[in-house]
């Protein structure tokens, strides 16, 4: 008699699922680590009312309205402002100096979230001086994450945390001059968003769109498995000028990644890598 053991059952519905998703909605999650995968899915069962992950494909299938807050589960949203001040403050202060020698210039945010990493590099570039003459891209795969990044409005009381941050990451000014204040929300100057293109793009399916001088793509990777971590970098790889910048988090490294050798360490405490030449 063959024994079932429902971890290996629950195994098979992801797989199922996420080839479901991919099939219907051109979304792929299906290279991404499965245990966090795993636990957002069971978060996703659970709150939204099914009782396996089988009866979730179902719905999904057959109603387009679950897909966005599925992508809710799926997608991580969670992210301050100059998160890591020492990160910002490397760029202000290093790498900044580089990309004054370009007369114009390319910035891609990827994987977005609600624009709190975009927001803090365009309020970065202003107090440099290099707002003008900067083109700043912001892509994720979630459209409702997109349109929040778009609005520029967040809670109030984010804005402790954030302006300390802004602070410490050699801020020139006071981040209440960038948004005004008004029902508990914080609505960022739309002057902000003037040199921005928000757009949809998939680090798992998406080509490079644009040459970039600087690329920040900060605690996304750390949700993907290895291949899918290389297919990004060498996307990232492709994508830089010669010289450009490339930016991960904390958790994050190109040291066994096929596409290392492109890529010189530049500050590697900040995880900030420069394309070499050649």
């Amino acid at each position: 008699m063959i024994e079932f053991v429902p971890e290996k059952v629950e195994d098979i519905e992801i797989r199922l699922l996420l080839e479901a998703l991919y099939l219907r909605y051109h979304y792929d999650f299906r290279r991404y680590a499965l245990a966090s995968i795993k636990r957002r899915l069971r978060q996703a069962r659970e709150q939204l009312g099914f009782a396996n992950l089988s009866a979730l494909q179902e719905s999904l299938l057959h109603d387009p309205a679950l897909l966005p807050r599925l992508l809710g589960y799926l997608t991580v949203q969670v992210s301050e402002m100059f998160r890591d001040p020492s990160y910002f403050r490397t760029l202000r202060e290093k790498v900044v100096p580089h990309l004054r020698t370009y007369p114009s210039l390319k910035v891609w945010v990827a994987g977005c979230s609600h624009g709190e990493e975009l927001y803090s590099l365009v309020i970065l570039f202003r107090e440099e001086g290099l707002e003008q003459r900067t083109l700043f891209y912001a892509t994720d795969i979630n459209q409702d994450a997109l349109g929040k990044a778009e609005a520029g409005i967040f809670d109030l009381d984010q804005m402790q945390l954030f302006t300390e941050n802004h602070r410490k990451s050699g801020g020139r000014s006071s981040l209440s001059d960038y948004y005004s204040a008004a029902y508990g929300r914080a609505s960022f100057d739309r002057s902000l968003r003037e040199r921005v293109v928000f757009s949809d793009h998939s680090l798992v399916t998406d080509a490079v769109f644009s040459e970039m001088h600087l690329i920040s793509c900060r605690n996304v990777l750390i949700y993907f498995d290895r291949d899918l971590q290389d297919r990004a970098i060498g996307l990232f790889k492709d994508s830089l000028a010669r010289k450009g910048f490339l930016g991960l988090g904390a958790k994050e490294t190109l040291r066994f990644s096929d596409h290392a050798g492109a890529f010189a360490e530049f500050e590697r405490e900040e995880k900030i890598y420069q394309r070499r030449v050649g």
